[in-house]
């Protein structure tokens, strides 16, 4: 029996409540650019999860919604837009034919993300995981042109796609509703105790950016 949506919306929400005492704040270098899909989202503010968030707690969560509503997408196509289906099955074949997927498989906490850090000016890479899949999917024949009417009659599809799907993102959003008492609990559980912890070592570096001296006796270097 197909699950309802906010069954779906329930469970993925435990599951990211599971994964959040996992979490640890990152202490690599940040990217400059912000994540399309976190940045503004619509599902992030029904959730409650707003800027002061980081953004590897937010991402998991997103995610996690973003898969429920391409699933929706997906089973609509496939009953009603037969052209975009066709189009979508001959492309996913086209990928199935790649022998790197290194974008594939991942866990929601990783989904989406860049697959190489970005760059330090004066250092370049040698290799990117980027640029390997994309000299691999070079290799792959490209799909065949489409007429123009074809193009039309798929356009059309498409924008149905993208209705159903809104209208799909915005039900999801108003069942997260109801689940923002229990997910600003974990995020005050979790993950604010960690935030707090690092502000409080990042105000006692400012304020002795120096070691003392281990004999008080003994001038500094």
């Amino acid at each position: 029996m197909e699950r309802s949506l906010e069954t779906q919306v329930s469970q993925a929400v435990d599951a990211w409540l599971a994964w959040l005492p996992r979490w640890e704040p990152a202490t690599h270098r940040g990217r400059v650019a912000p994540c399309r899909r976190c940045f503004g989202s619509p599902v992030l503010s029904a959730a409650g999860l707003g800027a002061d968030v980081p953004h590897g707690v937010q991402h998991g969560l997103s995610t996690r919604i973003k898969t429920i509503v391409d699933h929706a997408v997906a089973e609509y196509t496939a009953r009603n837009l037969p052209m975009l289906q066709a189009e979508l099955d001959q492309q996913a074949a086209r990928n199935r034919a790649r022998s790197y997927r290194p974008a594939e498989g991942l866990e929601p906490e990783f989904e989406g993300l860049p697959l190489d850090p970005d760059p330090v000016p004066g250092a370049p890479f040698l290799f990117t995981v980027a640029g390997l899949a994309a000299a691999d999917e070079q290799e792959i024949p490209a799909l065949p042109p489409l007429s123009d009417e074809a193009k039309a009659a798929l356009r059309q599809e498409v924008g149905l796609a993208d209705d159903y799907a809104n209208m799909i993102g915005r039900e999801v959003c108003a069942i997260l509703l109801h689940h923002r008492l229990r997910i600003q609990a974990a995020i005050a559980e979790y993950v604010e105790p960690q935030i707090a912890a690092m502000l409080e070592e990042l105000t006692r570096s400012l304020d002795a950016p120096f070691d003392p001296p281990a004999d008080p006796s003994q001038p500094p270097l």
